[in-house]
């Protein structure tokens, strides 16, 4: 969802490095505080665009579902809508998702260790 050209130097710069180094690619496809918590929402299952939205407060509707469209381009979840009326319609992550969720969490352990050390003026 980059507003940036495609022919911009910047993407192809972004392109270069993530092809050169597939750490940077990782990080880039998990880039945005709102994928991260997406994710660990889903790591106990299925929810609803509602049932995110209220796990996730602060987020605005719109940039839910941009967040929500972006994972589904990155192969991150997997939509899927019910031939309902009303339409129901149910996020989950795809196995490259579920994939994810050691690295967060050995992010969210890194986290702790190093916000500590930055209180403790390590």
């Amino acid at each position: 969802m980059s507003k940036i050209k495609p022919s911009s130097t910047h993407q192809e710069n972004k392109q270069l490095l993530e092809a050169a180094c597939p750490e940077i690619y990782a990080a880039n496809q998990i880039s945005g505080q709102w994928t991260v918590a997406i994710c660990c929402y889903l790591a106990n299952g299925k929810l609803r665009f509602g049932e995110l939205k209220k796990l996730v407060p602060t987020i605005t509707e719109r940039i839910l579902t941009l967040e929500l469209r972006k994972m589904e381009e990155r192969k991150l979840l997997v939509r899927t809508v019910y031939p309902e009326v009303p339409a129901r319609v149910e996020y989950e992550l795809t196995q490259s998702g579920l994939e994810l969720l050691p690295v967060i969490r050995q992010l969210e352990q890194w986290g702790i260790r190093h916000k500590a050390r930055l209180e403790a003026g390590l």
